[in-house]
């Protein structure tokens, strides 16, 4: 298990966000959009799935219930080239609710081991499993203890932690992100109680500090929203957890490899260059031109292509200097 890794994200981590954080980091594990077993099974398997070689390593979480089902999607994923096959148990959406998935297989983890015991049947990769610290009522700790040693049983040695408890009953997906409250020390406990599984922590990480600090008490961290809202803050994330001589990319750099991207799919059947800008919005997140720099990436046009972000580049720049000019006068 990779000591971090950017969070599952629907309608955020599709291929094009991943390129541009692999573009700011090379060894952080990144994972798909969650994709449903019938999506994998009857969807346009090239757009649900098809991903950049560059993108490695990188994982497939899969949304479902069905054993049979779900390892006939692993065994795709295998064969498509991903490293890492994950199961959603801790998505709260009303979607997933009706769909008997995600967060609600905690209630089942029977249900979820032999899910996991199909799929580590049929493939090399590891099979992990994505959960929450409860649902609903089904709360405590050792009602998280019990899913997890059910699930372990069935062969998963990994295990990605949302130190929240879904409450589904009054709150919204985006509601359940932020309103139950966290609660680091359990995952902390579990990883104490069970030190021979690999524990991933997820759930309100913003920063590489943070991270460095939970480390300290599990195997792994997983940074979720924090990567939207400032995807540079993983420019150091190579040389802090992966490699100490790795080099750190200016956010010249990222753009410089981003644009070469943009010009490999302009002119796409169904790209506009929006698709890969938007997850650029928050390079500056913080910094002096940071407005400047979504303007123009938002007014750019959909046809465009590197000299969009070029061009947002110089505009951006040319507000710094600005008001390093007025500071100083």
């Amino acid at each position: 298990m990779p000591p971090l890794s950017v969070a599952p994200m629907m309608d955020r981590t599709d291929r094009h966000m991943r390129r541009v954080m692999r573009a700011i980091t090379r060894h952080t594990l990144l994972y798909t959009e969650m994709v449903t077993q019938g999506a994998v099974l009857h969807g346009e398997r090239e757009r649900l799935l098809g991903y950049d070689p560059t993108e490695h390593r990188i994982a497939l979480q899969l949304g479902g219930d069905d054993p049979e089902k779900l390892a006939d999607c692993a065994r795709i994923a295998e064969d498509m080239g991903y490293d890492e096959v994950n199961l959603n148990v801790g998505c709260p959406s009303d979607r997933v609710q009706q769909g008997s998935f995600g967060v609600v297989l905690m209630r089942t983890p029977e249900k979820v081991a032999k899910a996991v015991e199909a799929m580590a049947a049929v493939v090399s990769v590891p099979v992990t499993v994505k959960h929450r610290i409860g649902v609903d009522d089904l709360d405590r700790y050792e009602d998280m203890l019990h899913f997890v040693d059910v699930v372990a049983g069935a062969g998963c040695t990994q295990f990605t932690v949302h130190a929240r408890k879904a409450w589904l009953k009054g709150l919204s997906p985006k509601e359940n992100r932020n309103v139950p409250p966290l609660r680091y020390d359990d995952v902390y406990r579990l990883k104490r109680e069970r030190p021979q599984l690999a524990i991933e922590l997820n759930g309100g990480v913003k920063t590489m500090d943070e991270a460095e600090l939970h480390l300290e008490q599990v195997d792994a961290v997983m940074i979720g929203r924090a990567a939207c809202d400032a995807p540079y803050r993983f420019a150091e994330a190579d040389r802090r957890f992966f490699d100490p001589q790795a080099p750190v990319p200016s956010r010249r750099q990222v753009v410089e490899e981003v644009a070469e991207v943009l010009g490999i799919w302009q002119g796409r059947p169904y790209f506009k260059a929006h698709h890969l800008t938007r997850h650029l919005l928050n390079l500056f997140a913080g910094e002096p031109g940071t407005k400047v720099w979504k303007r123009s990436l938002a007014e750019a046009p959909p046809t465009g292509g590197p000299e969009v972000l070029f061009a947002a580049w110089d505009a951006a720049m040319a507000a710094r200097e600005r008001l390093a000019a007025r500071r100083a006068s």
